[in-house]
C-alpha cells in the first residue's frame, strides 16, 4: 500500500495570501503546502481519499491523479470537506455514486452544504453521494480501516488507521485508550501546526516530540503544517532522527 501527501498545509494554506514571511516567500517546492488531504493507494489499486478540501481540484491534477474510488473524512471544517463538489468528473466517469465515510454528525453537516447532492431530483452535473457512518472498524475494499477518535479543541473527529501506519489531523488530545492502538506503528502522521505557543485546537511541536517519545512509531511525518513552522530545510536539521517533516507529493510506502 502507498501513502500520498496532497497537502501538507494548515487551513489558510502556505504561502498564506498577503504574507510576506520567510516561508511564505520561500522558493523551495516543499514550503509550497496545499491544504491538508492525503491518498491511499491499496494493493488492489483502489485509491481512497482523506479528506477533500478547497484544493482538491489542483491536488489531483499537480499529482496525475484521475481516480477516486471512497473518501473518509475526518471532521467537518471546511479546508477537509468543501472541494467534495470537484468530485464530479470522478463521480460521472465512475458511473456511480461516490461513497463517503464519516461520524454521522460529519454527514449531517455534508447534507447542510451539499443539499443539491442529496436531492430526489438532481440537476443535470450535480454531484451524487452515498453517506456511510463510521462507528467502528470497517472493511473497506481490499484493506480494514480503523478509526482513532482525537479531539480538535473540544470536537471528536477521526484519525485513521490502516495495518500499521495511522493518519491523523487537527488533533490537540489523543486519549489512552486511543493512543494503544497507535502502539508499534511503521508510521504515525501528526498534525503539528507551529513550534510554540500552546494552540487549542492543534498540537505544536514539543507536544508531537513527546507523543513520538511515548508512542515510539518507526517513523513520524508532520503534516497540517502552518508557515509559522518554519522552512522545511531548516526545521528538518532540528528535528529528531526518525521524525520528519511532510510535504506535498511526498509518496510513503507500508
Amino acid at each position: 500500500m502507498k501513502l500520498k501527501f496532497l497537502g501538507s498545509g494548515t487551513s489558510q494554506g502556505v504561502p498564506v495570501i498577503g504574507c510576506h514571511c520567510e516561508v511564505c516567500a520561500s522558493v523551495n517546492p516543499k514550503d509550497k503546502r496545499f491544504r491538508s488531504s492525503a491518498l491511499v493507494t491499496t494493493a488492489a489499486g483502489i485509491k481512497i481519499l482523506l479528506d477533500c478540501g478547497p484544493d482538491f481540484r489542483m491536488q489531483m491534477l499537480n499529482n496525475k491523479e484521475d481516480r477516486i474510488d471512497a473518501v473518509l473524512l475526518t471532521h467537518e471544517h471546511n479546508d477537509h470537506v468543501i472541494g467534495l463538489d470537484d468530485l464530479r468528473p470522478l463521480i460521472f466517469k465512475n458511473k456511480k455514486n461516490m461513497a463517503l465515510y464519516c461520524k454521522k454528525r460529519v454527514g449531517a453537516e455534508i447534507k447542510m452544504r451539499f443539499p443539491y447532492a442529496f436531492a430526489d431530483i438532481r440537476y443535470p452535473g450535480s454531484p451524487a453521494f452515498d453517506l456511510h457512518e463510521i462507528t467502528e472498524n470497517f472493511p473497506l475494499f481490499d484493506t480494514e480501516v480503523q478509526p482513532i477518535e482525537v479531539l480538535h479543541n473540544k470536537l471528536p473527529i477521526f484519525g485513521f488507521k490502516f495495518k500499521k501506519l495511522a493518519y491523523i489531523t487537527d488533533a490537540s488530545f489523543i486519549g489512552e485508550t486511543e493512543k494503544k492502538k497507535l502502539q508499534n506503528l511503521d508510521y504515525l502522521i501528526l498534525n503539528c501546526i507551529r513550534k510554540e505557543d500552546l494552540h487549542d485546537a492543534h498540537f505544536i511541536l514539543p507536544q508531537v516530540l513527546d507523543l513520538y517519545k511515548e508512542l515510539k512509531p518507526g517513523k513520524m511525518f508532520l503534516t497540517h503544517i502552518s508557515h509559522h513552522l518554519g522552512t522545511h530545510d531548516h526545521v528538518k536539521k532540528e528535528l529528531p532522527e526518525n521524525v520528519y517533516l511532510a510535504y506535498d507529493s511526498l509518496e510513503l510506502d507500508f
